[in-house]
């Protein structure tokens, strides 16, 4: 595979170290006063979940893996994991809690999500930038509570719980951010 430039690479990409397939979870550029540059990561280890955390200068490289991106509609969580189904080969892809367990609280029956493969692997899963859902749980707000910008929470129909202004009532679709699980505005 092809060289990357350490300074090139960026959150979500795949990169080979140590002969193991490993996600780049963390990037960061440092230029201190008077020092060369280097780059700050932290990598993890698709096979054995091992976090590493590497301080490389910014003329180095590591070997880059290619990243397939396939969607694929989830379907169902059972006791062998959670289940993606093709939707052109109808071929269902099995994921494992370990794996999923930072998205799992986005994940709806019947939803298309791009699953990242690397060498054959399923190495992690994007979600969109938003999502729309439903409120499954949520208290009355207080009508003399409006002084400012007022919050309570409310869960969602995953179970992820959301902050969310004081008019957001059980049953409306609201959308999420992925990124950080606030509310952005009704759906």
């Amino acid at each position: 595979m092809a060289s990357t430039p350490v300074i090139n690479l960026r959150k979500g990409h795949a990169v080979r170290h140590n002969n193991e397939v490993c996600l780049v979870i963390d990037h960061e550029l440092k230029t201190p006063p008077r020092m060369a540059s280097y780059v700050q990561m932290s990598i993890r280890s698709v096979a054995t979940k091992k976090v590493s955390n590497l301080r490389l200068t910014s003329n180095d490289s590591m070997e880059s893996v290619v990243l397939e991106k396939n969607p694929h509609e989830y379907s169902y969580k059972d006791s062998e994991g959670y289940h993606f189904l093709e939707p052109n080969t109808f071929e269902d892809a099995v994921i494992y809690e370990e794996l999923i367990a930072d998205v799992k609280d986005y994940l709806i029956e019947g939803q298309l999500y791009n699953l990242l493969i690397a060498d054959g692997v399923v190495v992690a899963i994007e979600l969109p930038k938003s999502m729309t859902m439903t409120v499954a749980e949520s208290s009355e707000g207080v009508k003399g509570d409006s002084a400012n910008n007022v919050y309570k929470p409310a869960v969602m129909e995953t179970g992820l719980t959301v902050q969310v202004p004081l008019f957001i009532s059980t049953g409306e679709k609201i959308n999420v951010n992925t990124e950080d699980g606030s509310y952005l505005g009704r759906a």
